[in-house]
């Protein structure tokens, strides 16, 4: 049997709780407001596709492949596994979403651009993120260990706790505001 293919198709307000998407490769396919929560998305293939408004909470992403920047907006997307997608070319932004909860561990997200998202509780551990930008994201309880932030922007960002002792980040940016997010276990406190 032929696995499915679908290019420049727009899915609006599909539920695909009911009836998953096809397992197979969407390429510069557009997903608006469409539920895939608890979705299997197993095994599949986005290239270049687009997700918005969508709530992909709990969706199974196991060697789920994203490919040449899959773009997503305004997306309720809790508890996601990303740590099991396939590492070829994965590549991701993400904007106005709510990706709390959600584990990128040891995945390598140089320069990914995470823009006004929620990432309360996320998994950063042993990540790759060299370059990345945190625009206006609250990173309250999200785990930074052993993880690589030089270069990364953190310069809008908020509620983050990083341990410059167990993270490099060498050339990594900071507001002024951010200095208690960097220096929180050593307990002291910054007034200002």
């Amino acid at each position: 049997m032929e696995p499915h293919y679908q290019a420049d198709h727009s899915f609006d307000k599909i539920d695909f709780t009911l009836t998953p998407p096809e397992k197979g490769e969407y390429e510069q396919c557009t997903f608006i407001n469409c539920d895939l929560s608890q979705a299997d998305l197993s095994d599949t293939k986005f290239i270049d596709c687009t997700f918005s408004g969508c709530n992909l909470s709990l969706a199974r992403f196991k060697n789920t492949t994203f490919f040449q920047s899959v773009q997503f907006r305004d997306c309720k997307m809790l508890g996601l596994r990303f740590d099991q997608c396939s590492r070829f070319g994965f590549a991701i932004a993400v904007e106005q979403c709510n990706l709390s909860s959600a584990s990128f561990y040891q995945l390598k997200l140089g320069k990914i651009v995470f823009k006004n998202v929620q990432l309360h509780e996320a998994d950063f551990t042993e990540c790759d993120l060299s370059g990345a930008v945190f625009d206006h994201c609250d990173l309250a309880g999200a785990t930074f260990e052993q993880t690589i932030l030089e270069k990364a922007d953190f310069r809008t960002a908020f509620n983050f706790s990083i341990d410059p002792a167990t993270n490099r980040i060498k050339k990594a940016r900071f507001s002024l505001a951010g200095l208690p997010g960097l220096l929180g276990r050593y307990d002291i406190e910054i007034d200002g």
